[in-house]
């Protein structure tokens, strides 16, 4: 079994959290963006004398609410998992074939995944090249920050699991005692 490099993230983990955060996001703004409609459909109710007319158009509002929500969870979802899942895939195939887990890893993987995403957009050829060129530069200016806090991180969590102690902990224990260790370093 291949030992995983300090600092890679599991794909699989980080692809299902960004499945469901893209889930949530995307069903939030779907929600958000219907609040117009529900003012219609208040508007109509208002005029409407019959009550068999307002039941139905209540019931179709809250149908149509039901299925624009849904599908915003779902393309959400799906949009924000498959980029979770190249950006981390990437990072950790780059970081097996270079041998070392550094910031140009997060910085390259950003960049190539921001990059592929600018080619499958809508458009023109000359629009998806734009949004190639933008999702590049965008990708590493956005990655180059994020990667070296993740790789400070990673070596302060790693600081204290180097053989200093005689028993090896790992976990949640051996964060909370480092922390107490630095605060008290501190006082």
């Amino acid at each position: 079994m291949l030992r995983k490099m300090a600092g890679t993230v599991n794909w699989g983990t980080a692809t299902v959290v960004g499945v469901f955060a893209g889930m949530l996001y995307g069903g939030s703004k779907e929600a958000a963006a219907s609040v117009s409609k529900d003012a219609e459909v208040m508007l109509k109710l208002g005029s409407t004398p019959d009550k068999r007319e307002q039941y139905r158009l209540m019931r179709d509002a809250m149908e149509k609410r039901f299925i624009r929500v849904t599908r915003g969870s779902i393309v959400g979802g799906v949009r924000l998992g498959m980029f979770t899942a190249g950006f981390y895939g990437l990072q950790n195939l780059l970081a097996e074939k270079r041998g070392v887990h550094d910031i140009y890893n997060v910085v390259g993987s950003g960049s190539a995944t921001a990059a592929t995403f600018g080619l499958i957009m809508p458009g023109s050829l000359r629009w998806r090249a734009r949004n190639v060129l933008l999702g590049s530069v965008l990708g590493a200016a956005f990655c180059l920050p994020l990667g070296w806090i993740h790789l400070k991180l990673v070596e302060k969590a790693n600081e204290g699991s180097s053989g200093e102690r005689g028993e090896a902990k790992s976990g949640v224990g051996a964060a909370i005692e480092r922390l107490e260790g630095n605060l008290k370093k501190k006082i």
